[in-house]
């Protein structure tokens, strides 16, 4: 009896703790789950709607003369005189004498050449008498028989007259050279470089100046390929060679002496290849009278002069466009939807047609009325519970609340909304109210403050608890007691 009971009270112990075990499994009460609910937030919202964009390309490039060309003297001599405007830096005008050329030699020539053109011109008159009175005298002497061309003396007629063509060209060739004693100013421009002076002897092939056209300048501007998609041009084929004379406006910018002045100009042309370095295509901007005068005295834009420019491109129609700042990963922003009777944010993929620094065109992924988010959300969430406020009603706010700041009333009591914008600008006047005036606080931290105050204001108090606790920090540092708040 006794072997059999220390068999079995194990085994029953055993049985017992099981079904008390398998009871407590089957009949436990599952523990009440409480779901954790995000405080809403406060965010700026703005109704989107489609428009239209004018796109502005932005470039840069140097100044170039439309024309550059080399004096080179087409006869010899020496210089005997240069004109009052052939100086490095002078202005000439179209067909001005910059250099003279001893002309003695050629004066000479001309002489010589016009006694040569009256011998050769009284010979061809003895010839033509000559052959007026052969042909009488055959007439006379074989009237029915032709004359043959030796008896009217028809070759040495047209030897003759050869002979004056000769001496009258060589004349005109005489002329020329003495013209050419002369340099004239091809166009209207200006001296960049003088090689030769009074005294000189030249030849041909000289290099006497280098000089530039000022009717007209030109810039090269780079573009991407995308940019050149959006520039007004006509694609041009072989056999075609459009004229640009209205071609888009530009507009460069040069900062000079710490003013920024403007110039007007339009596209002429665009070059026919891709730089193979920087894969860009080149467009040549003109702008009419770079040197002239203006009613604002705007100084002359110069050769070489390095500048900005602004592109007037293409208008795209139907597009959205948002601040730049509010493109996410460049590829999404922040909506908030009110379709289920809450606000929520809600994650919305986009395509962007053209992007600046400061503005993103959205041609895809937005419809007329979303309400796009402009407060900045760290780590938003989809379907992120919020509060929503138009920016109309947000800036009327700002607006009152600066135009009289007295109103904004005492800091609250310890139970009376501090989370809110008024009980965040309360909390700081509490603060700042206990700082003593000889220990006042640093620069900085007042900046932060107000910088978190103003965010405070249209929504966003996520800097004001940060800014609070290092103001709570320093006044540990500094021995200044605090009121005990919610900025530790």
């Amino acid at each position: 009896m006794k072997r059999a009971l220390q068999i079995l009270l194990p085994v029953i112990i055993l049985a017992i703790a099981g079904g008390i075990t398998l009871y407590m499994i089957v009949f436990q009460k599952e523990a009440p789950r409480r779901q954790f609910q995000a405080p809403a937030k406060e965010v700026v919202v703005r109704p989107v709607n489609r428009q239209s964009y004018e796109i502005v390309l932005h470039s840069q490039g140097s100044v170039q003369a439309r024309t550059t060309s080399t004096l080179i003297p087409e006869v010899r001599g020496r210089i005997v005189a240069i004109g009052s405007s052939f100086q490095e830096g002078s202005f000439f005008e179209e067909g001005e004498v910059l250099i003279e050329i001893d002309k003695s030699d050629y004066e000479t020539e001309l002489i010589v050449a016009d006694a040569a053109y009256a011998q050769a011109d009284l010979r061809l008159a003895e010839e033509q008498a000559r052959s007026a009175q052969a042909k009488r005298d055959w007439e006379r002497l074989n009237p029915d028989t032709p004359a043959g061309r030796l008896t009217l003396r028809e070759p040495q007629l047209k030897q003759a007259a050869a002979a004056v063509a000769s001496a009258q060209a060589r004349v005109n060739n005489a002329k020329r050279n003495l013209e050419r004693t002369l340099i004239r100013a091809p166009f209207a421009g200006r001296v960049l470089t003088k090689n030769v002076d009074v005294g000189q002897y030249v030849s041909t092939g000289n290099q006497m100046a280098r000089v530039f056209a000022v009717d007209l300048a030109e810039v090269r501007l780079p573009l991407t390929a995308t940019q050149y998609s959006y520039l007004n041009l006509p694609a041009i084929y072989r056999g075609e060679n459009p004229t640009l004379a209205e071609g888009p406006a530009v507009q460069l910018s040069l900062e000079v002496a710490g003013e920024t002045y403007r110039w007007g100009g339009r596209v002429s042309r665009a070059e026919g290849a891709v730089d193979t370095r920087s894969r860009q295509l080149f467009v040549v901007a003109q702008i009419r009278n770079p040197y002239g005068r203006t009613a604002n005295e705007r100084p002359p834009l110069k050769i070489g002069s390095f500048v900005e420019a602004e592109i007037i491109g293409k208008t795209v129609d139907d597009v959205f466009v948002i601040p730049r700042s509010l493109l996410r990963e460049n590829s999404y922003v922040l909506l908030v939807d009110k379709s289920d009777g809450r606000d929520i944010l809600r994650r919305r993929p986009v395509s962007i047609a053209w992007e600046t620094d400061d503005v993103a065109v959205i041609s895809e992924g937005l419809e007329d009325g979303d309400l796009l988010c402009l407060t900045q959300v760290p780590l938003a969430l989809e379907e992120y519970p919020v509060r929503s406020v138009l920016e109309s009603t947000a800036i009327a706010a700002a607006d009152e609340a600066a135009a009289a700041p007295e109103r904004r009333g005492p800091p609250p009591t310890a139970g009376g909304g501090g989370g809110g914008a008024g009980g965040a600008g309360g909390a700081a006047g509490a603060l700042l109210a206990a700082i003593p005036a000889d220990k006042p606080l640093p620069a900085e931290l007042k900046a932060k403050l107000d910088e978190a105050m103003a965010a405070a204001e249209s929504g966003d108090r996520s800097k004001m608890r940060p800014v609070m606790a290092e103001i709570r920090e320093w006044a540990e540092a500094n021995g200044v007691e605090l009121p005990a708040g919610r900025g530790r």
